[in-house]
């Protein structure tokens, strides 16, 4: 019988990306903690990978609860893993704020000129900055023997930075070794050019930041697989079993987007395109409005929380269905889903994909076992 592997917990779990991830890298997950009750409803559906699933503000735990909660003996080993909400250091934070950005943009479309302001450094008033605060504290009350911490790469921007910094002196502080990786989904098998940035810990010495199996442009000097497109990803779903009422596209921008060749957005109505009847100046919508996949590449990052024009739209000129966008952030086949469809989009948007968070668990695993 195959013995079972590091006792691993996973905080802030979302709909479980992380706990699938360590699930197919041999880990044992005992238990995840999550605030979101939908988000809870949807681990339960797959208990397989995520042990026991507990509603809890991460704030109200200590690690005595953590090791409670995972059956675990104070001096048996622990893996946490987790992604503290990345809300407040995403682009979006930043990108807009104040409107200055906006300004010059529009500017410079105009043909005025413009000096561009600079990125802010201040950190962006938001409580949930101290979650990963109170992630390092529970990694240290667990006693764990290694971590995987994930979030944005925007984390590392100068006004997010020290935050990043602050858990990694306090973990090497602590006797951690700890790697820092900056990774593409698409280059570890998942048909989604999605970064992420993790922070990889073992007590037991460094662990190696994982090489990438999948080249996202073909190189003839490396031996990589190429990567995982869209096409390959979503080609069972393009079938009526699987139909959604909200995929319709119907409003004012429809017939723009339909019109938009598949790898473009709205800047191919734009006189920079050559359209005879320009709709739009370009740099002065956001990248990913009217934007649409091409089958024979990987998707862009998919949003957590889209608005009614922005994509990625499938090819087709419909809206990706649930099942479809599960499919391109590396979810198992026929892994469930609760809730509204919106509850679902912003549940596989704010997901880490599985198959990254595998290799990232197992370069730790690999240094506790």
């Amino acid at each position: 019988m195959k013995q079972p592997g590091v006792p691993t917990i996973d905080l802030f779990a979302g709909a479980g990306g992380l706990s699938i991830g360590a699930t197919v890298a041999g880990c044992d997950v005992r238990a995840a903690f999550e605030l979101d009750g939908v988000a809870c409803d949807t681990m339960r559906r797959n208990p397989k990978y995520h042990g026991a699933v507990l509603k809890a503000d991460v704030a109200d735990l200590t690690g005595d609860d953590l090791r409670q909660a995972a059956n675990l003996r104070p001096g048996d080993p622990l893996i946490v893993v987790g992604g503290a909400p990345c809300q407040p250091f995403s682009k979006a934070a930043y990108w807009v704020e104040e409107g200055e950005e906006s300004r010059y943009r529009r500017a410079r479309a105009a043909g005025e000129q413009m000096a561009r302001p600079p990125a802010p450094t201040e950190p962006r008033p938001d409580d949930r900055r101290t979650l990963v605060e109170e992630f390092w504290r529970l990694i240290f009350e667990a006693n764990a023997d290694g971590f995987v911490f994930e979030n944005v790469p925007s984390i590392k921007h100068p006004r997010n930075r020290p935050v990043l910094e602050g858990f990694r002196s306090a973990a090497l502080k602590a006797g951690y070794e700890v790697t820092e990786v900056t990774a593409n989904a698409a280059e570890y098998g998942v048909a989604q050019t999605r970064e992420r940035v993790f922070l990889l810990g073992s007590r037991k010495s460094k662990p190696t930041a994982p090489a990438p199996t999948h080249a996202v442009r073909a190189d003839p000097r490396i031996d990589l697989k190429p990567a995982l497109t869209a096409g390959e990803a979503l080609e069972d779903f393009d079938d009526d079993r699987f139909f959604e009422p909200e995929e319709v596209i119907s409003g004012r921008w429809a017939e723009h987007l339909r019109t938009v060749p598949p790898g473009s957005n709205y800047k191919a109505h734009t006189a920079w395109a050559g359209h005879p009847e320009p709709s739009f100046v370009t740099e002065t919508r956001f990248w990913n409005f009217l934007l649409k996949l091409a089958p024979e590449r990987p998707s862009w990052t998919l949003a957590a929380s889209p608005g009614p024009w922005t994509g990625p739209f499938h090819w087709t000129s419909r809206r990706l269905r649930t099942v479809e966008m599960a499919a391109l952030q590396g979810f198992p086949r026929g892994y469930e889903w609760a809730g509204s469809r919106r509850d679902r989009v912003r549940q596989v948007g704010n997901a880490v994909p599985p198959p990254l968070a595998e290799v990232m668990v197992r370069a730790v695993a690999k240094t506790v076992a």
